[in-house]
């Protein structure tokens, strides 16, 4: 992430030393986000500063002054995205204290899908499957049991998730309430690294509208297996629409939207039959196959890279940090390239 310099450092005039010692910061501060898993954070900061200032002028239209553009527009924003993501919440944890009835009603349907798969798959299989619900509950109580480290850790990560998301949120939206002002008041270094925050701040928003065209291409050929395809040959899945809506907003994540998705249809796919559960899992793996190059065709317009660059840097940064190595590769790739233009260096 750092633009290297062909001189030492120290034979630099002052301003270029400077500069090199924010790119520098930059550089390892990004190692350190991907070092501490606190990406989500970084994501959520990035988003809500690039939406201030796409929704600011707006209000500023109106008349208002820059610093109520900017209130108006957090505070637009906070109940767009606030306010739904606390409403699940709110959801979720009345859905956990309703208790055990509600959670008896789900074992009795999960029961009632178990029986209706019980006459689809093969003979061989069918000792793996529950008989009925007492031993659905008996195979749960147990998988828990030798699980509970597991469940908790899980449940600690999306409650770490969930903090770190809204912690960013924040962050990204104070400091795109204080950006703009007088820069002089600041220090050379503080300076530069607002410069820094600004090519990251592009870096993401090239990104984020490829991901925007991305996930449309995924909806339309998802939506043309599901509604298209698949009734050609007296297939009707249920909830297609909702599948459809699924697809495009779990698409806006980068590789765990499509995992999300994917998961989705194949278990509404199962409820038919597992053949159709198998041919709608290797449609999408296909599909997804050729949208990994096309995901670089697309990315790479917006930040004029080729797509072997791209998948070159998925890959490295994949075996580096994993998938939150894949989702940062993209935003990460079109920052080096920002800073090497700003130096007419490419």
């Amino acid at each position: 992430m750092i633009a290297m310099t062909t001189a030492p450092l120290h034979t630099l005039p002052t301003a270029a030393r400077i500069e090199t010692a924010a790119q520098i910061l930059a550089g390892i501060a990004l190692i350190v986000v991907l070092q501490l898993k606190i990406l989500a954070a970084l994501l959520s900061g990035l988003l809500i500063h690039q939406l201030v200032h796409l929704v600011t002028p707006v209000f500023r239209r109106a008349g208002v002054t820059l610093s109520m553009g900017k209130v108006l527009a957090l505070t637009f924003l906070a109940l767009i995205i606030g306010v739904p993501i606390t409403f699940g919440l709110v959801e979720l944890t009345s859905a956990i204290m309703r208790g055990v009835d509600d959670v008896a009603a789900l074992m009795q349907r999960m029961a009632d899908i178990i029986s209706t798969a019980r006459s689809q798959v093969p003979p061989w299989a069918l000792e793996y499957l529950p008989s009925n619900t007492d031993e659905l509950q008996s195979a749960a109580a147990r998988w828990l049991t030798d699980n509970a480290g597991i469940v908790g850790l899980v449940g600690q990560d999306v409650g770490r998730l969930l903090f770190h998301i809204l912690i960013g949120m924040i962050i990204g939206g104070i400091v795109a309430f204080q950006a703009g002002g007088r820069s002089e008041d600041n220090g050379p270094l503080a300076q530069s690294l607002s410069a820094r925050a600004d090519l990251l701040g592009q870096a993401f928003s090239n990104v984020v509208f490829s991901q925007v065209l991305i996930s449309a291409l995924n909806t339309t050929l998802t939506a043309l297996y599901l509604a298209v395809f698949l009734p050609l040959f007296d297939i009707h899945l249920p909830l297609i629409k909702t599948m459809i809506a699924v697809t495009f907003i779990a698409g806006l994540l980068p590789v765990i939207g499509n995992l999300i998705s994917n998961t989705v249809i194949v278990v509404v796919s199962l409820s038919l039959s597992p053949l159709v559960a198998a041919i709608s899992l290797a449609y999408l793996v296909i599909i997804h196959k050729l949208e990994y190059f096309m995901n670089a065709r697309i990315i790479g317009s917006q930040i004029r890279a080729k797509a072997w660059e791209l998948l070159m840097v998925l890959l490295v940064m994949e075996a580096s940090f994993g998938i939150p190595g894949v989702v940062a590769g993209p935003i990460y790739y079109a920052y080096l390239k920002n800073e090497l233009k700003a130096r007419q260096l490419i």
